[in-house]
């Protein structure tokens, strides 16, 4: 202990004046973990603009990180967050630094709606679209605003805090930044925040440096200093200022003899001349082999394939298919379900196209893959999903398919997608789907049976038109009987109960799940949902029990407003009698899928009809077909025509009961069909099939 005390005075005589002589000449710590940066930034109060540095050597300003740092600005990362604070802003305005204009902030629940941004509300919509602030809204893209400015008449353009918090916003969600808002084509940076960032009062700048003078933010003279050309540094005096770039012997030098000796052009061009030529040739080499192999593996695929399944298709090089996702990105991922994983993209031939990208390789999901190769190349129907080729090398199970940009039908029912479908377009969808599926009972032979009719495997295209997928769990059926025995598979809630209770598949199974869809489309309520009571978790018991009580007003969508005129009364009732004949229990009680599109048809065309009345044009029309157009994109003879017509008007099995008096005067009005909804999608993921093929992705 006598010892101990002595020697502590003496370590404290010899620190003491280093740390005194590192206060005194503003010692600047410029090192944060890894991360090195050079005048005027720091991590220490003797830095000309102090910066944070975290336990685990993250660069910070505030509580955001920085992504990187360079003579010009520097660049924070904002992540996407619902209950941060509009005021947290401030913490990116400092005495040497503050967001330029080339920044439009995200803020979310606001008094009023702020200045219109410069950007494309769907790119903001692509990246923000699975964020959700608010229980009470089924997405928040719909809360979010957008400010930003121009970049004004200086070159040096700063975003006003003031402006920013004066919009009357309660949150700050995120950024975006970009070169500039005033043109297509601009770059953008996706949770970004750009500062720009100088140096209090006049130039003091090294003398192979340039000054650059420009007035702050707040109102006072700074600069920035910029080294040469052919030198390098921060160019500041106070800094490491200027040097020379490396002096070494570049093909300048050499051409002129600079480097020593005589003039060395002839050995330096032939030189140059032989490198290029072995270049080239092994180039060109490599692009033969290289389009050998690629021709030789596609065509062992064909053989493969057409072994496997008796079809031809386009088969697409897998790095085709890597370029068209940009590496199967998740900017570009559509969806997942159980089977697979879909993303959007652009072939070669500017086309954009779904891509299903299946995740397990055993035998089972090959079957499925092979299935649905057969399946969908051998049928043709406006309203049936396309198959445009497939990819398998590198152990992978690819599909593509066409593009469908609006969405699914669940996804609009269950407003994940839009403020909701209005009845007429409601009824059109569930009119084609009818068709679709009446198309592969009645007209191939041997019939389809789909097996996994539901919403989110009804899709549709930028006219609303609708399109059946996903045909994994598809069968052939055989002409000469009945039905066929197979285990049962499907979604729950859409799942055939005889079907389930005796594994006879037949065509009345598809009809018992499009049954389930047409009380999804009236009610838009989920198909099973375990926040509703016990008994009335499974929607079709749900709506078999209000139908059979006549309390239909408990579960119909209010959106679709049941008395706004007598033909949507009527058809609504009619649409829930059919329903309800196809939810029968015994397969034989429910109606064939040719007359569910027949009946649909004609319920559609009483639409037009009434249309016609209304407007008072020339219209003619018998009992079941009208002349105005048709709501269905078929081709030749309706179904309506071919098949037993059904009168349901005035005496149904049951009436909807409402608070109007007189349904009779109800006021027609003329639908016209909202066609203007392109809000964001996201994927249906309680399906235990393939997710939907599907996007909104911006051009």
């Amino acid at each position: 202990m006598s010892l101990l005390l002595p020697i502590l005075f003496l370590l404290t005589i010899l620190i003491f004046p280093i740390i005194t002589v590192h206060a005194s000449t503003g010692y600047c710590n410029r090192s944060c973990g890894s991360n090195n940066v050079n005048y005027p930034f720091g991590f220490s109060a003797g830095c000309q603009i102090h910066l944070k540095c975290s336990t685990n050597g993250q660069m910070l300003i505030g509580e955001f990180p920085i992504q990187s740092v360079n003579s010009n600005n520097m660049k924070t990362i904002i992540e996407p967050k619902c209950n941060r604070s509009v005021k947290t802003l401030l913490q990116l305005y400092g005495e040497n630094f503050a967001p330029t204009a080339r920044n439009a902030i995200l803020l979310y629940d606001c008094d009023s709606s702020p200045k219109t941004c410069k950007i494309p509300s769907t790119d903001v919509q692509t990246q923000f679209q699975s964020l959700k602030c608010d229980s009470n809204s089924s997405n928040v893209i719909s809360n979010i605003s957008c400010y930003s400015e121009g970049p004004g008449n200086f070159q040096y353009g700063f975003l006003a805090y003031k402006n920013v918090t004066g919009q009357h916003c309660r949150y700050l969600m995120s950024s975006i930044s970009a070169e500039a808002f005033d043109h297509s084509g601009a770059s953008l940076d996706i949770q970004v925040v750009e500062l720009g960032w100088w140096i209090k009062g006049s130039c003091h700048c090294s003398k192979d440096a340039n000054c650059d003078e420009f007035v702050s933010p707040h109102g006072r003279q700074v600069f920035r200093c910029h080294c040469k050309d052919g030198f390098e540094g921060d160019g500041y005096s106070a800094g490491s200022g200027c040097r020379k770039a490396s002096s070494g012997c570049g093909p300048a030098k050499f051409i002129s003899g600079h480097c020593g000796g005589s003039s060395r052009t002839a050995v330096l061009i032939g030189g140059t001349i032989a490198g290029v030529s072995l270049m080239v040739s092994l180039s060109l080499i490599c692009c033969f082999f290289r389009r050998h192999c690629n021709s030789k593996s596609i065509k062992s695929t064909k053989r493969r394939l057409f072994r496997a399944t008796g079809i031809n298709i386009p088969i697409y090089p897998y790095k085709e298919i890597l370029k068209a996702t940009h590496g199967f990105s998740e900017k570009q991922r559509l969806g997942t379900g159980a089977y697979g994983t879909v993303y959007a993209g652009k072939l070669n031939n500017d086309i954009w196209v779904a891509i299903k990208r299946i995740k397990s390789r055993d035998s089972e999901s090959i079957q499925q893959v092979m299935n649905e190769i057969k399946l969908l190349s051998t049928v043709s129907h406006p309203n049936l999903v396309r198959l445009l080729g497939c990819s398998i090398e590198n152990g992978e199970q690819i599909l593509v398919y066409e593009f469908m940009p609006n969405g699914t039908l669940c996804q609009h029912l269950h407003r994940e997608i839009g403020d909701g479908l209005t009845w007429p377009v409601r009824l059109t969808i569930a009119t084609e789907t009818a068709q679709a599926i009446a198309h592969l009972h009645s007209s191939i032979d041997p019939p389809i049976y789909h097996r996994d009719v539901k919403s989110s495997n009804i899709l549709l295209d930028f006219q609303f038109r609708s399109k059946v997928a996903d045909f994994g769990l598809s069968r052939l059926g055989r002409t000469e009987i009945s039905h066929i025995s197979t285990a049962p598979q499907g979604t729950p809630g859409y799942l055939d109960p005889q079907y389930h209770q005796n594994f006879h598949l037949s065509d009345k199974s598809d009809v018992y799940s499009f049954g389930v869809v047409l009380i999804e489309i009236i009610t838009a309520m989920k198909v099973v949902d375990f926040a509703r009571p016990a008994n009335e978790v499974n929607l079709a018991a749900l709506a078999t029990d209000r139908i059979s009580k006549g309390r239909l007003e408990e579960i119909i969508d209010p959106f679709l407003e049941p008395n706004r005129d007598a033909w949507t009364f009527s058809s609504i009732q009619r649409v829930i009698e059919l329903a309800f004949r196809c939810l029968a229990f015994h397969s034989d009680m429910r109606p064939s899928m040719t007359e569910v599109a027949a009946e649909l048809e004609q319920i559609s065309a009483s639409s037009r009809l009434a249309t016609c009345e209304d407007t008072t044009t020339n219209c003619t029309a018998t009992s079941e077909v009208s002349s105005c157009s048709s709501s269905s994109n078929v081709n030749g003879m309706p179904l309506s025509l071919s098949a037993k017509k059904v009168v349901m008007e005035g005496s149904g099995l049951f009436m909807l009961q409402t608070g109007a008096s007189n349904v009779e005067s109800m006021e027609r009005i003329k639908y016209n069909s909202p066609m203007s909804v392109q809000d964001p999608w996201s994927s249906e993921q309680s399906s235990p099939s393939s997710n939907s093929l599907l996007s909104n992705v911006i051009q």
